[in-house]
Order: C-alpha cells, then sequence, then structure tokens
C-alpha cells in the first residue's frame, strides 16, 4: 500500500486524486476503497441535512470499530457537524444522558448495542423518526435509509467539523468537550499534521492499525490523522492479543495506539505465539492514557524495540512526548513537551513550581481553547489563566521532562503520609498471579485511609486465601511499609474501559459506603 509523492491536504483531495487507493480494510477483511469512502461520507452529509442538521448541530453515534463510524467522522469534519462517539459499554441512561445533553439530532446504533441505545433514544425523547441502525434493530431506521437516493459528490457548503469527545465520568457526570468551529474549508486546516508531533510522516508507506474502540478520543483523533495524510486504517473490533500480531504481521503495520494493559497482555502470550509473528514493520506503537509500570515498558522495548513510544495528554488537550530512547535514559517520563502545548506545575496556591517540585500538573495547548458543553462552572474550574488540569501529579525536572506520581482524587493519605497507588499497582503487576490490579485507600479508624489491593487473577490462578498471603509477601519485598497492602481482595475482571482506563471508584464506593472521603 503505497501512497502518492506530494501529499494532499486532507482524505477528501486524496479521494478525488487517486479513487481507487484502498484506505480502510474493515474487521471482516473487507476493503474499501479511498472513492467508495469519499461517495459514502458524501451521502451522509446529504442525509443528515435532510434529517434536519445544520452547521454546528451534532449527531451521535453507538458503532463499533466499522466502516460506519469513519464515514460518521469525515461526514461531519466537512458539514460543520459535532459527532458525538458514544462508548457502547454504557447502559442506555448513561447514553441518555449524553445524547440528551449533546442535543444530538440524530442517533445511528450498531444492531449490537440496539437494546442501550432504544432505551437512551426513548429516554432523551429523540423522534423514531432520527434513530437508524446499522443491521436489524427494532424501533431504528435501516441506516442504508440515511443514505439512499443521495448524490455521492460532495455537498454543497463544505465547512469544516469537529469530534465532541465525552469525558470519561470517572469523577462525576461525563461532560462533552465542545470546540469552536473554526469557519473554515476542511482543506484550509491540515488535519493530519498532529502525528508529526510523534515522527509520523506523510504517505512514506505508513498503514496504521485500530486496535482500539474509536470512541476513545486519541483512538479516533489518531486514526483521523492518519487517514488524512495517506496512511490506510486496519480496523479490529474486538481486540485480542493474538489478533493483533496477526494484523501487524498480515498487512505490515507500522503504527498504532495502544495502551498499557494491551501490553501486559501481549507479554503473556507463549514464547511460540511471539515468535510466530513479524512486527518488525512497526516504526511507531505510541501509547497513554493509563500509567504504564517500568517492567512492563522495558519488556515491551526488549521485543520490539525502539518504536515504543509514549505520551501524556487528556481529552481535553496535551502534552508530552517520550521516544524509547528518551525513556531509557529517563525511566518513568512521560516525555517533554509537544511543539504545540506548553506544561507548568503549580502548587495548591497557584505558584508555579520550579524543577523537582511536586505538585499538580497544567497543560496550555497554543492551538486554541476548549469548553464543556453546558457547564461554564466546569470550564473555569481547574484552570490557572489558559492552563488547564485534569488533577494528575508530578513534576519537571531540569530537563523539562514530565514525572507523574498518580491523581490527585486517587492519592491515598494513612496517617497524614501521602502514598501513590501506581507504584503500588506497578509493583502488584510483577507476580505472575496478578493479570491486573487496582490499590485505593479504605476507612481506617486510627489513620484515615488504609492501602486495599483488588487483584484480577492471571489464567490458572485460584483466588483464595492462600494466593492473598503470597501477593502480600510479594509486596512486603517490594515496598516500604507504609505504602504495603494491608489485604487483598479479587475480581473476575477489572472495571476497566477497552482503552485501559480503570474506573477505580467503582471498586472503592463500596468500602466507602455511608462514610465521608477526603480527597
Amino acid at each position: 500500500m503505497t501512497g502518492s509523492p506530494a501529499p494532499l491536504n486532507g482524505f477528501w483531495s486524496q479521494a478525488a486524486a487517486d479513487p481507487g487507493r484502498t484506505v480502510l480494510t474493515d474487521p471482516a477483511g473487507e476493503r474499501w476503497t479511498a472513492g467508495e469512502l469519499h461517495a459514502a461520507a458524501n451521502r451522509l452529509v446529504r442525509g443528515l441535512r435532510a434529517a434536519g442538521l445544520e452547521r454546528g448541530d451534532c449527531f451521535a453515534v453507538v458503532l463499533p470499530n466499522c466502516t460506519e463510524l469513519v464515514t460518521a467522522y469525515l461526514a461531519a469534519a466537512q458539514a460543520g457537524f459535532y459527532l458525538v462517539p458514544v462508548n457502547h459499554h454504557l447502559v442506555g441512561s448513561e447514553i441518555a444522558w449524553i445524547v440528551s445533553d449533546s442535543g444530538a439530532k440524530v442517533l445511528v446504533a450498531h444492531e449490537r448495542f440496539a437494546g442501550p441505545a432504544g432505551h437512551a433514544a426513548d429516554e432523551a425523547q429523540l423522534p423514531r423518526s432520527h434513530r437508524y441502525a446499522v443491521g436489524d434493530a427494532a424501533g431504528f431506521r435501516p441506516y442504508d435509509e440515511l443514505l439512499d437516493g443521495q448524490p455521492p459528490t460532495p455537498p454543497e457548503g463544505r465547512t469544516l467539523g469537529w469530534v465532541m469527545n465525552y469525558t470519561s465520568g470517572t469523577t462525576g457526570r461525563p461532560r462533552g468537550i465542545r470546540r469552536p468551529l473554526p469557519g473554515k474549508a476542511p482543506e484550509e486546516t491540515h488535519l493530519g499534521g498532529f502525528l508529526g508531533i510523534f515522527g509520523i510522516r506523510p504517505h512514506d508507506g505508513n498503514v496504521h492499525l485500530v486496535c482500539s474502540p474509536l470512541y476513545h478520543t486519541a483512538v479516533l483523533q489518531f486514526a483521523a490523522a492518519a487517514l488524512h495524510i495517506g496512511h490506510p486504517l486496519v480496523l479490529m473490533d474486538k481486540w485480542t492479543p493474538k489478533e493483533m500480531l496477526r494484523l501487524i504481521d498480515a498487512h505490515r503495520c507500522t503504527h498504532t495506539h495502544m495502551v498499557p494493559t494491551q501490553f501486559h497482555r501481549l507479554l503473556a502470550l507463549p514464547d511460540e505465539v511471539k515468535k510466530r509473528y513479524d512486527v518488525s514493520s512497526m516504526r511507531h506503537a505510541v501509547h497513554g492514557a493509563a500509567p504504564c509500570p517500568d517492567h512492563v515498558k522495558r519488556a515491551m522495548i526488549d521485543w520490539w524495540g525502539s518504536c515504543v513510544e509514549e505520551y501524556y495528554a487528556a481529552s481535553e488537550g496535551g502534552g508530552a512526548f517520550a521516544t524509547a530512547g528518551e525513556w531509557l535514559k529517563k525511566p518513568g517520563t512521560v516525555g517533554k513537551a509537544w511543539p504545540i502545548s506548553e506544561l507548568a506545575v503549580f502548587d495548591d496556591d497557584g505558584n508555579r513550581l520550579p524543577a523537582g517540585e511536586l505538585g499538580t500538573v497544567y497543560m496550555r495547548m497554543t492551538t486554541g481553547g476548549f469548553s464543556y458543553h453546558k457547564d461554564e462552572t466546569k470550564t473555569r474550574k481547574n484552570r490557572i489563566g489558559d492552563f488547564f488540569t485534569v488533577g494528575d501529579l508530578g513534576h519537571l525536572d531540569e530537563d523539562g521532562y514530565l514525572f507523574l506520581r498518580d491523581r490527585r482524587i486517587d492519592m491515598i493519605i494513612s496517617g497524614g503520609v501521602n502514598i501513590y497507588p501506581a507504584e503500588i499497582e506497578a509493583a502488584l503487576l510483577t507476580h505472575p498471579a496478578v493479570a491486573d490490579a487496582a490499590a485505593f485507600g479504605i476507612p481506617h479508624a486510627e489513620w484515615g485511609e488504609e492501602v486495599k489491593a483488588v487483584v484480577e487473577p492471571a489464567e490458572g490462578h485460584t483466588a483464595d486465601d492462600t494466593l492473598a498471603t503470597a501477593i502480600l509477601a510479594h509486596c512486603e519485598r517490594h515496598l516500604a511499609g507504609y505504602k504495603r497492602p494491608k489485604s487483598v481482595d479479587f475480581v473476575a475482571s477489572m472495571p476497566r474501559d477497552p482503552n485501559g482506563k480503570l474506573y477505580k471508584r467503582r471498586l472503592r464506593e463500596p468500602y466507602w459506603e455511608g462514610r465521608d472521603r477526603a480527597v
């Protein structure tokens, strides 16, 4: 899959210049050309306009990784709409909140998620005429009806639209992150330039593997940017480590967006499986979204080499980036500031801290601001001038490299001592019987909080008192006394979203029922 020698700005220009080029392979292996995808996006714009959408309006999708989701992005981005991708693991009432809060005028869902999506549409009082399903779903019109009869040619009045992602809601109701529409034609903005931060160049024989759900901010941003600079997409629907290796080998994939949980599960594969697939085509395995334990990162670099790179950002913006070489020189760093951003660390009084001092990490984007949809209070909160924070604690070193300690809300305070769960979780994950782990504070009458560990056992290990004792003994060898978990509980599956973000609040809340937590 090679691209044209002179990159054109944006997918639409490239599709017009070379409509026969393969630009997408869906999870079933079906290949789409640029011309086919371009035509589908054009028809969807016209269909949404016929349904009443105008510039600045929203439409929501509850879809797996599929061609229809990529089409929805391309339609919104050239029609001045806001696309609202919804986490398809949410229940009906959670989806209803997002549909209602965003003001979405149309909902597109997959038949796999028709139950909660239909409940959401009812609760949000969305007319049945404006509900569409990919596949067969009661109460929804067929998705094809949105496109039927619509010309495949570019629509009139093309203007750039955005994605409006909703924050994950780990600490409360999710809020839409809304950026102002620039009022420009899509080709007037270099939409793929974002990937240049990571050294990923236009065309250049690159193939992007989408191995996490596209409803996640970073995953869609990486995939869209890749498409705009001439990189074909290979979509995974349900991620498994073996299937990821197979696709990298089969399609000679060169870059992808990953999370540490995927690293951990790839590393757990038997050696004979790892050796079966060639991953030497990989140039950039960029990971973020959650802390990566040092031993996991080193093992991935040993296996995949210098392509293992890390970034720090949030749905609101970013950020920092570290190559494998930088990380090896400064283990634990999440990198230096992007060229389009600035990092700073402030104390609780709003004073900027010098290198080496721990405080709250703030970021500032030079490319423009954002607001939380319908929540001016949250928009103003947690800001110092143009800087914003998502509550992470860390410090900058003398060279400008950022080191994170933990999230402020997750910090444990026991006997007046600050304890950082990420360090405990990293130690837990070095035990061979631990597939996943979380640490947090639970009530203690004298100390205020004590450390609790919750563990998802690895395959072949039984969750019992013997295993709990072995894990606590392991912690004695790796952690200072005040950091050690005092007890271990087990869960069959850790409550993470598929992007690796841990919903720690769901684990912690039962232990605090009826009590107030200071943090």
